[in-house]
């Protein structure tokens, strides 16, 4: 049987998406983020040294990070669904998107929330203007151009197909998800970029995500 251990809010949602697309058993064991912190419980751990989410356990087999939960679980037991044919462009595209997603898009959308979080936290009067003048220019010299150059680029190659890796639902999607859902969040993904909006409306309405929600409880970037 696999488990997911599952952290609130965190990547861990969308290998349930996973799991209910491919019609998997799973069991999960839940874990709450520090509410001041917003850090996973050391009790993660205790399945992987690092401690982070998501981590699945499938008999003897530990596997951490999202993008090799995805590979694992399609690999085993996708039978060839959600993967293109290999040696197809499709397939090519499937594989850098599935990259891409934490590779690319991930850490200016870490660096957002570190720095709009810096100019929130609570700090000495005499500090509190040369702290929030440096994130200032680190996000609007860094990562707002970033983060902006890299939501163009995936608007744009939505116009190219329906998902990301061509006209077919794949597991480069689901992969995709979480930096789109944070993007629309905390990163001013809006009706500016249509293609994006229509693709989070899409992933939103799929049966399989809807069963993964009640199965792994609230999660804010389905808002």
């Amino acid at each position: 049987m696999i488990t997911v251990h599952h952290l609130n809010d965190s990547r861990s949602q969308r290998v349930l998406w996973l799991l209910e697309e491919l019609g998997l058993p799973y069991e999960i064991k839940h874990y709450q983020r520090d509410r001041k912190t917003m850090l996973a419980p050391p009790e993660l751990r205790q399945v992987h040294p690092l401690g982070k989410s998501p981590v699945i356990t499938d008999g003897d087999a530990t596997v951490a990070e999202s993008g090799a939960i995805i590979d694992y679980l399609v690999e085993r037991y996708g039978n060839g669904r959600f993967v293109p044919s290999a040696g197809t462009p499709d397939h090519l595209r499937y594989r850098y998107w599935l990259h891409f997603a934490e590779g690319s898009a991930m850490p200016p959308l870490l660096l957002k929330l570190v720095f709009e979080r810096i100019k929130r936290t609570r700090m000495p009067f005499f500090i509190r203007p040369i702290a929030r003048g440096i994130a200032d220019k680190v996000l609007g010299t860094l990562v707002d151009p970033n983060l902006a150059r890299q939501l163009d680029f995936m608007e744009g190659e939505l116009n190219r197909s329906e998902w990301f890796a061509g006209n077919e639902f794949t597991a480069a999607d689901i992969q995709m998800s979480f930096p789109l859902e944070a993007a629309k969040q905390r990163a001013g993904l809006d009706a500016a970029r249509p293609k994006l909006m229509a693709f989070v409306a899409r992933i939103h309405a799929r049966p399989a995500y809807k069963r993964a929600l009640e199965r792994g409880g609230p999660y804010s970037f389905s808002d």
